[in-house]
């Protein structure tokens, strides 16, 4: 019985570490994007997968993770999450982090694309289930009076999604020298999963109150995890 204690109480511990990981302020979320031509996306994955697995070694790394955009072979994101600015910066400044640049630079149909955030509705994330777990990224961008009206809506959207079925990760960010515009990345256990998410109530109210307050389309992406 003192052992099931014990492990209990340690069990409750870690999962109010990974939640305080989870909601620390100083928590730098990066989105990098990845467009290479057709013909080099088998040697871009191959950098782009180096790159990821490098950047988990660094220090002050929470997250690195590398998706395929599932409709456009050739184009990927890489989601990381860093423990603060000093950690971020020791990784721009790596030699692996230059070596991918300079790798993809001959291969890019497009300039990468990077975009620092800072968290606004975080919660716990679990690991992905491999082969099934869907990815989505999007860009939410709303003119610049409406920020705070926009912010109230991502939060909320946060909040409940999250407790959806099949919901893995559900997090809202904000763009550091564009308060205006967000990142939402999803995971969902699975296709059906994803598909009931986007007829739910509370996303579909979402999306007519972003509507009139936006300064794009709404961005959604769907992509699948890199081996």
């Amino acid at each position: 019985m003192g052992f099931r204690l014990l492990a209990t109480v340690a069990a409750l511990m870690i999962g109010m570490n990974a939640a305080a990981q989870a909601q620390d302020p100083g928590t730098i979320y990066v989105v990098t994007y990845v467009d290479v031509q057709p013909p080099a996306k088998a040697k871009a994955a191959a950098l782009v997968a180096a790159f990821r697995d490098a950047s988990r070694k660094d220090e002050g790394n929470l997250r690195a993770e590398a998706v395929e955009r599932a409709s456009r072979p050739g184009q990927f994101a890489v989601l990381t999450a860093w423990k603060d600015q000093k950690a971020l910066d020791a990784h721009a400044a790596s030699a692996h982090a230059k070596a991918f640049r300079d790798g993809i630079q001959p291969l890019r149909a497009s300039p990468l694309d990077d975009r620092i955030h800072t968290g606004l509705s975080i919660g716990n994330a679990e690991p992905a289930r491999a082969g099934r777990a869907v990815y989505v990224v999007t860009h939410v961008d709303v003119v610049p009076p409406r920020k705070d009206d926009a912010v109230g809506l991502l939060k909320a959207l946060g909040e409940a999604s999250r407790k959806e079925d099949g919901n893995l990760r559900y997090e809202v960010v904000q763009q550091t020298n564009r308060p205006n515009h967000f990142t939402v990345v999803e995971m969902w256990s699975g296709q059906e999963a994803f598909e009931a998410h986007g007829m739910a109530a509370h996303v579909r109210d979402f999306r007519d109150k972003i509507a009139p307050m936006s300064g794009a389309l709404y961005d959604e992406r769907l992509f699948r995890e890199l081996n």
